[in-house]
């Protein structure tokens, strides 16, 4: 399998379906199984209107623009890291909406980008700051029940080992980054894989808690699952 596929991907595969969004990923057989995902938040002052839709990290495909659609209207594209880029800018200006980024998060788009701290605009999720590394900037969102990450944990080969659903990234195993121990949620989309619908909370801990101790085999699993 290629380890990620380029251009606009021709058919996507939907993932993560709960009330509150969505996610796919455009192209299902490459290795890095990049997953982008959609959240629906229902406007505060009127419960009868189109929910508003925020769309993280994309990666462009045909069926993208249906899929959210079904959701809502799209509000705004959030990119939580600074290697997740990836179509933001495209599906941005289809759909006449603003970028947001963290205010410590540089990706690199050549395009105007909207900072955000705190929270994302009228929502009840909070924008919580993962890695802090000088070559590393990563946001997660989360509100209490839905965690949204882009690198931090995944659920494809290359970040798990033993008996784990969800894996920390390989190049963070040898310090885990503290917040993990802060999120108990009850379900975590990942930019990496289908995310976890079921047992997040204690998928997670069981992750955090063990990342370091069992970083030697995921890193060989890693390798291997990359070379493979």
């Amino acid at each position: 399998m290629p380890l990620k596929q380029t251009g606009r991907a021709d058919a996507i595969t939907e993932i993560d379906r709960f009330e509150g969004g969505v996610g796919w990923i455009a192209y299902p057989e490459e290795t890095m199984q990049r997953a982008s995902h959609a959240l629906a938040v229902p406007p505060a002052d009127d419960e009868d209107a189109e929910a508003d839709v925020w769309v993280i990290d994309p990666v462009d495909g045909d069926g993208v623009d249906e899929l959210l659609a079904e959701l809502g209207t799209v509000t705004g594209v959030v990119v939580l890291m600074d290697r997740h880029a990836r179509d933001a800018e495209a599906v941005a200006d289809r759909h006449d909406v603003p970028i947001y980024v963290p205010s410590y998060v540089d990706p690199e788009i050549d395009a105007p980008t909207q900072p955000i701290t705190g929270s994302l605009p009228g929502t009840d999720f909070e924008l919580v700051r993962t890695v802090d590394w000088p070559i590393w900037d990563e946001a997660a969102l989360y509100d209490g029940e839905t965690l949204v990450v882009g690198d931090l944990v995944g659920t494809v080969d290359y970040f798990l080992t033993g008996r784990e659903h969800v894996g920390v990234h390989p190049m963070l195993r040898i310090a885990p980054p503290s917040p993990l121990t802060d999120f108990t949620p009850d379900r975590i989309l990942t930019g990496h894989g289908d995310g976890i619908m079921q047992t997040a909370a204690r998928d997670l801990e069981y992750a955090a808690d063990g990342a370091r101790r069992r970083a030697p085999k995921a890193w060989l699993n890693s390798l291997s699952s990359m070379l493979s």
